[in-house]
Parts: C-alpha cells; structure tokens; sequence
C-alpha cells in the first residue's frame, strides 16, 4: 500500500502535471471506485473543473478544483498515469480525467480498492476519513506532550496503535517497522509501559524516517510506482523492514518476521526487547 512518503511523491508529481489543467469529460470504467457523489454526477459535475492545487492529508490526496475538492485514496495499489489521449489506454484503466489540452489524467488500479469522493470546495477535511486522522508527522504538527500522553492512556500494542492514523497519520506498515527499531521499540510492547524517554525518541524517529522516505521519493515494494513513473528509493535505506533473515545493521542478530496485528513485522529480537514493566 502506498504510505504517506509515496502518497506524497504523488502529490508533487500531480502537481507538475496537471496543476491548472481544465477537465473536459470524464470516462469511469469500474463505478464503485467513486463512491459519492452517483457516478453521473460525478462525471458531470467535473466537466469544465480547473485543477487549481494538489494537497495531501495523511494518505489522501485532495485536488482542489474551481467549485468542489476531490479527495483521492489508492487504497492497496492505485496509481496515477499522465498520458496523450493518443496514448493506448492500458489495462486497469478505471478512471479518465480528460483535459482540454488533449491529455489525460488516468487512474489504474489493479485491485480496485481505491476511491473517489466529490465534496464541495473546502470540505474536504469533513470528510469521514479525514476527520479522524492525528496530526500531520512533522515537527510543527505533531506535539511530544500530546503524544505521550495519548500513549499513557492506551494499553493496546504500539504498533497497532500507530497503524491505526489517530495518534499521527501517515505511518504505514513499513515505517513503522523502521521507526520502532530506530526507537529500540518492541512492536507488540504496551504503549502505556513504554518509558518517557523511548516515546521521546519514538516520536523523533517517526518525523526522521517519513521526512527521509519523503526526501527519497518514498519506497518502491512491488507494483508500485509515482506519478512520474519513477519507482521511489528509500527501500535501499531500510533497515529492518523486508530484512527477515538478514544481520541486524546494530548489534548482528538475525532480523525476525512475525505477525502482528495481522500485519507481516520486521524486528531485532535483541535491540527490541519486548518488557513488563510500569511506564516511567
């Protein structure tokens, strides 16, 4: 699944290639990847929309258009071609945004979970999965004080906990792996038992790794690719994640993969020591 450095590589891509571009008609080739507004609707309401700016929230992207925001998930495995409208249109084609340049905006999906929603302009953040999502992980938005003292509250394990986007959003499953080893952080460790000083260090490394995945134009693990057709690569900058069999890069245990929270987990059994104890 794409995460918040790839979902972010596509923003800026987007950006690049359709930032004040006009649709003239849209095509939708799977009607369940827009769930709102009714598919002709959808398509109507589009036509003569300018593309005015492409912003990202956690793993959403929110094109804003002249009269509504558009509020994008890939989901498992969606991406974003931009072609001629020459160009043969390609296998898992869903959705066609058609400018009036005679190019195209098209959406791929092989899985088809991803989805669209119309809303009207400056809504976006009401949307349902927008408005639940914790602060943005960077610095100026995502507060020490306020993170540690939701992880007080909660005696669910960390990672399931990060994964979930309430605390911060954005991390997904491979950095959260990369994160809580930096940490030295058991994944399955209670989030309430964990220590002032590793959450400082936690939250440290959260903001460190996605700003360098984001530096790095995300990570590249199987189909996936940017809006520029360029895999990303931060996946040679990965410590932990996809390493099960490897030599720890610290201490030169051998890595270990095992299922937590349904969700295949990279970690150093001995850098990330799993312990009972009382926070603090």
């Amino acid at each position: 699944m794409p995460e918040l450095p790839e979902v972010e590589t596509v923003r800026k891509g987007l950006e690049n290639l359709v930032k004040n571009k006009t649709i003239e008609s849209v095509e939708v080739y799977w009607p369940r990847i827009i769930e709102a507004p009714f598919v002709d609707e959808f398509k109507i309401n589009l036509i003569g929309e300018t593309i005015e700016e492409v912003e990202r929230r956690g793993k959403y992207l929110i094109f804003k258009l002249t009269h509504f925001d558009m509020i994008s998930h890939l989901r498992m495995e969606g991406k974003f071609e931009f072609h001629s409208s020459s160009d043969p249109l390609l296998k898992h084609s869903h959705v066609i945004f058609k400018f009036t340049d005679e190019t195209e905006l098209r959406y791929l999906d092989v899985r088809k979970f991803g989805r669209f929603v119309l809303v009207a302009k400056d809504t976006a953040q009401d949307y349902k999965g927008l408005k639940k999502l914790g602060p943005e992980p960077i610095a100026s938005d995502f507060d020490l004080e306020e993170f540690t003292k939701e992880l007080k509250k909660r005696k669910k394990s960390i990672k399931p906990l990060l994964l979930d986007q309430i605390l911060v959003t954005g991390l997904g499953n491979i950095y959260v792996d990369e994160a809580l080893f930096r940490a030295e952080i058991h994944p399955e460790q209670e989030a309430n038992t964990l220590k002032k000083s590793e959450i400082t260090r936690l939250h440290q490394e959260i903001i460190a790794v996605l700003g360098e995945a984001v530096e790095a134009g995300g990570t590249t693990i199987r189909s996936y690719k940017n809006a520029l057709g360029d895999a990303g690569s931060f996946q040679v900058s990965l410590l932990v994640y996809g390493q099960n069999g490897e030599s720890c890069p610290r201490c030169g245990t051998e890595i270990l993969k095992k299922k937590v929270a349904q969700r295949g987990t990279h970690y150093c059994p001995i850098c990330q020591v799993y312990h009972h104890r009382k926070g603090n």
